[in-house]
């Protein structure tokens, strides 16, 4: 028989918004296996550990629709430049020399900034897939791992052979790791390339991860040489035929509205639209018919790997834009937030007998967020790492007590080694262009 865990008489933050107190939450066998008020809870449930949680608030974990995980390795080495300049100049020129060690130790600090987060399951995108999954495996958190796909790189056909092997060899090694095709986005997949691998997601019965309509600049270059807008590309190539994560999206425009499906799910990252001033787009004008949660993007463009960080300047670029400060409430985005969950395979994000135990304990009793009146305002605008205490996936503690799991002290030292070898090889030649 597995361990019980009993959150003893927490408040609970749903998915909906809602805060339901006094609430006894048992865990077992990866499940929540029971919630009941405290007044009603008759004892017969013997728990193995028990975790006061008088002051505490509990919630579904937190999900990353989008990020490059080890991307954490260039975590501001490419600060005020502008778009063309970050891609073309400095991040892939680094990326071209890689190393299998980057990519794994990029990986694992991601995933412990997430977990230290409250994070419990993200959409990843990059190369070094097998450095990927090894670190999702090793850390227990939940990973949906998209290997990029370049369709103009010369290699393609090889890469897109390769990609298909490992998912096949590996999609059935874990119930917490998923898998999506990877196109990178229609400016680095020309038609033909993006058509075989959607095609070839058909065939594995995947969904697909992919960037689209990042920016203006990349709308009006798709029009100009085709008539059609990302979206229009993507149609054309089939991808809307499958269950589709969108990377930003933030030039969606009215005509693309019509390709969306009811599982075309946006990652919305503005933390990097504003950093690298890719403008307002028309995301706002259209959202409330977009299936949408948060994504973080990479480090080397958001800096932070924290979905509440993305979810508040959401909240708060809304109210600016609209000058209407009565707008995106604060529940109205927790939903959104907690929304993203239904973007991955895993059934994670409910607080409900059933569910799979992947969840937030909130310490909000602490300087930066105390005195407060309402626990998810609270959250999304005053909290950070120091109030998750706790952070559960499948009933497992990766965060516990405020530390997390992972020894982060060897993994610093880690970073720094690779920092110094990173730049002392520099630059390379890029395959493609922004």
């Amino acid at each position: 028989m597995g361990k019980t865990t009993l959150l003893k008489d927490a408040s609970v933050l749903d998915e909906q918004a809602q805060c339901i107190r006094h609430q006894n939450i048992y865990i077992k066998d990866g499940l929540i296996s029971k919630i009941t008020d405290i007044s009603a809870d008759d004892g017969s449930v013997a728990a193995d550990e028990v975790i006061e949680c008088s002051k505490f608030y509990v919630s579904p974990g937190l999900p990353n629709l989008h990020t490059h995980t080890a991307m954490n390795i260039f975590k501001g080495i490419a600060e005020d430049v502008t778009a063309d300049a970050w891609f073309n100049e400095m991040i892939w020129p680094y990326e071209s020399k890689m190393t299998d060690d980057d990519v794994y130790t990029g990986t694992l600090m991601g995933i412990a900034e997430m977990l230290n987060n409250g994070v419990t399951v993200f959409a990843d995108h990059y190369f070094g897939e097998e450095q990927v999954l090894k670190a999702v495996k090793e850390t227990g958190i939940r990973g949906d791992l998209a290997p990029t796909l370049f369709g103009a790189a010369p290699d393609f056909s090889e890469r897109l052979a390769q990609v298909t092997e490992f998912i096949k060899n590996h999609r059935e090694d874990s119930p917490r790791v998923a898998f999506h095709m990877g196109p990178h986005a229609n400016y680095t997949c020309p038609e033909p390339t993006l058509g075989q691998i959607v095609d070839e997601a058909k065939k594995l019965g995947l969904p697909i991860h992919l960037h689209v309509s990042e920016e203006d600049v990349q709308v009006e270059k798709a029009r100009r040489e085709t008539g059609l807008t990302p979206f229009g590309i993507l149609h054309r190539a089939g991808g809307f035929d499958l269950k589709v994560l969108i990377g930003h999206g933030l030039w969606v425009e009215e005509g693309d509205l019509e390709y969306l499906q009811d599982d075309t799910w946006f990652a919305f990252c503005p933390k990097t639209y504003m950093k690298l001033a890719s403008g307002r787009g028309g995301f706002f004008d259209h959202y409330k018919k977009l299936n949408f949660g948060f994504g973080t993007d990479g480090a080397a463009s958001s800096n932070t790997l924290n979905p509440v960080e993305q979810a508040r300047l959401f909240g708060l670029m809304g109210k600016f834009q609209a000058r209407d400060a009565s707008t995106f409430g604060a529940e109205e985005i927790w939903r959104h937030l907690m929304a993203g969950h239904q973007a991955f395979p895993f059934d994670t994000g409910l607080m409900k007998e059933g569910a799979p135990a992947d969840l937030v304990v909130w310490d909000l009793y602490q300087m930066d967020t105390f005195p407060f009146y309402s626990p998810i305002s609270s959250i999304l605008y005053s909290s950070n790492s120091q109030n998750v205490k706790y952070t559960m996936v499948a009933g497992e503690f990766l965060k516990y007590d405020g530390r997390l799991k992972l020894d982060t002290a060897a993994l610093m030292e880690e970073a720094v080694r690779l920092q110094k070898s990173l730049l002392a090889r520099g630059k390379g030649k890029a395959e493609v262009t922004y």
